[in-house]
């Protein structure tokens, strides 16, 4: 019978024991990640902004099967400002946020002001609404919400019932001239309208850009509605679309467009927007819209959620790079069972 030396024994023996403390510990560090508190910051362009408080809400809901996520929301205020949400992100960091869910309103400053540093400390980012632009995608893990060049062209398609004449006029309303998603619905549009990529509408299929337009509210509401007024005061006014809500997303719309209600139910005059938020349908059940084509924002931040989560408590990465959303139409003939708002 053959024995091996004591002091072998007792090495396999060290190494093994070491072997199993690091898989405790690596078994322990995953368990806590899993049972202690996780914050998840949901940020939108615009904090006061129903679309991007129910993608809140889709966070929180998740949140209410999970005990120990803490779902937190921020954003800049009042309009789409670039460097406040640069500053909310990092600040968000800083309060100790586990996991970021940011809807993009400016791809190459967030990343140079933000998503640079959070990257370098392996802090998960999920974007949702507007992804980064395609050379920052490294920046974050996945993209959840709408594919927006597709959902561009369902609001172009839509909108060619409604060209009368050989060369029609149309005024495209968006909010800040470098925010990814909006410039991929514009994109959308003109090529529904063309029929090929465009980089403007000027008489391609009977369809032209009205000269001052695109218009750029930058997400103040106020200054969208004063946008779309000076359209609809116009003898001729162009045909009126919205890549997101904008105008419609003021608490005065019914009242400042009610006064052109007459020439909407004529079909002198033509509004239709992207989103579906609980204010627009008041519109559009007293006709003051033609037609809303609307998104799946709760879900967005649902989903979101559930991809933050599953990195940072598995460090499962998110299996798609996109997780596309579908879309909803919504006239005034559906407006009562067309969506859901939370």
């Amino acid at each position: 019978m053959l024995f091996r030396p004591l002091n072998t024994i007792k090495r396999k023996s060290n190494r093994a024991n070491r072997f199993h403390f690091i898989y405790y510990c690596l078994l322990a560090f995953f368990c806590k990640n899993a049972s202690s508190e996780i914050t998840i910051a949901v940020v939108g362009k615009t904090k006061n902004d129903s679309f991007y408080e129910q993608s809140f809400k889709g966070c929180l809901a998740f949140a209410k099967d999970h005990k120990n996520v803490r779902c937190i929301y921020d954003g800049p205020q009042d309009y789409q400002d670039i460097r406040s949400q640069t500053i909310i992100v990092n600040a968000l960091v800083k309060k100790g946020a586990d996991g970021l869910l940011i809807s993009t309103t400016d791809s190459n400053f967030l990343v140079n002001g933000a998503l640079k540093s959070i990257h370098a400390n392996k802090l998960p980012v999920i974007t949702f609404d507007s992804d980064l632009l395609p050379q920052h995608k490294q920046y974050r893990l996945a993209y959840v919400g709408t594919n927006n060049f597709n959902f561009g062209k369902a609001l172009g398609h839509y909108i060619k019932q409604f060209g009368q004449s050989e060369l029609n006029s149309i005024c495209l309303q968006s909010g800040h001239p470098t925010t990814p998603n909006l410039n991929e619905r514009i994109a959308g549009v003109r090529y529904a309208l063309a029929e090929k990529a465009v980089d403007r509408l000027s008489g391609q299929n009977g369809w032209i850009e009205y000269t001052r337009c695109p218009l750029y509210s930058l997400g103040k509401r106020s200054e969208a509605l004063q946008q779309l007024e000076g359209i609809l005061n116009m003898k001729e006014s162009p045909i009126f679309l919205a890549v997101a809500g904008f105008a419609q997303f003021s608490p005065q719309y019914v009242e400042r467009i009610m006064p052109f209600k007459k020439r909407i139910d004529s079909g002198e005059v033509v509004i239709v927007s992207a989103d579906t938020e609980r204010v627009q349908l008041v519109a559009l059940k007293q006709g003051l819209s033609i037609a809303n084509i609307g998104q799946k924002p709760f879900e967005m931040g649902r989903l979101g959620a559930e991809l933050l989560y599953n990195y940072i408590t598995k460090k499962q990465k998110p299996a798609k790079s996109h997780y596309y959303l579908d879309y909803h139409y919504c006239t005034q003939k559906n407006v009562e069972d067309c969506t859901v708002n939370y």
